[in-house]
């Protein structure tokens, strides 16, 4: 006797979002300079104030010949040097999954070698209502994926029950056995499945980790492009900038939402 399962119905939608033109015009901004607002009314912007910023048709170019930007007491503002937000919220469907995909290259002037966090580019997918953010970080010989559940500065603490078993604050910098070097073009793409509570990451096609029981349910995030360090602040003082270059280029996102129905 034969039998048949439910088939699962799989409807997908595919969409592409660049717009980095806007950068430069200010007109109907797709990206925005990223950052957060202080206790004491003013704005912490990730603006790099001698960045050159090239667009060639789909493609973003951000140029800093020696970065400048530090904080010397908050940790977050300190990483990132100069950082676009994208202006749209992507939501994330209740079952299926959503994946972005994009190309990027890296070029990092003056930094240690394999010492990823003293200056890298990255693509940042950020939930500023639970703090949730799931990247990939390139320097010239180093790839990570990264998992994280960050304090943002503004973004309400997330429940921390008392019989809590893992941290409420967290991030896993995976370097990935990855070969790369300065300027290679990798396709990159994240997944993350809300139903499931699972994110996926993908470097040129291959599986490069995955997380489940992911904490927080992520129902819309932000897409950053930065150029960042990630190194710890020593007695009140950044010790992140020592004359590094950096240079990401960007390709246009396709953004895939998978929904499965029974």
């Amino acid at each position: 006797m034969q039998t048949t399962s439910v088939a699962e119905a799989q409807q997908e939608e595919t969409f592409s979002y660049s717009g980095y033109h806007s950068i430069i015009s200010g007109v109907n901004p797709d990206w925005e300079y990223g950052g957060f607002p202080l206790p004491d009314g003013s704005f912490w912007r990730y603006r790099e104030p001698n960045a050159a910023v090239i667009v060639e048709a789909e493609r973003l170019r951000v140029r800093v010949g020696q970065i400048t930007r530090f904080n010397n007491q908050v940790q977050i503002l300190d990483n990132a040097k100069n950082m676009f937000f994208s202006t749209k919220k992507f939501e994330t469907p209740d079952e299926g999954e959503m994946s972005v995909e994009w190309e990027m290259t890296a070029r990092c002037t003056g930094t240690r070698p394999r010492d990823l966090y003293d200056g890298f580019v990255s693509v940042n997918l950020l939930d500023f209502r639970t703090g949730t953010a799931l990247d990939f970080f390139v320097c010239n010989d180093v790839i990570a994926t990264v998992y994280a559940r960050l304090p943002f500065p503004g973004v309400p603490e997330p429940q921390d029950p008392e019989n809590a078993v893992r941290p409420k604050y967290f991030s896993d910098f995976n370097e990935l056995p990855i070969e790369t070097k300065p300027g290679q073009l990798h396709r990159y793409r994240i997944s993350y499945s809300k139903s499931k509570d699972e994110v996926r990451f993908f470097v040129d096609g291959q599986d490069a980790g995955v997380y489940i029981e992911v904490p927080s349910k992520v129902h819309s995030f932000v897409i950053a492009l930065g150029l960042m360090t990630e190194k710890g602040i020593e007695q009140g003082k950044s010790v992140s900038v020592h004359g590094q270059g950096l240079t990401g280029e960007w390709g246009p996102f396709t953004i895939s939402t998978r929904k499965t129905e029974q």
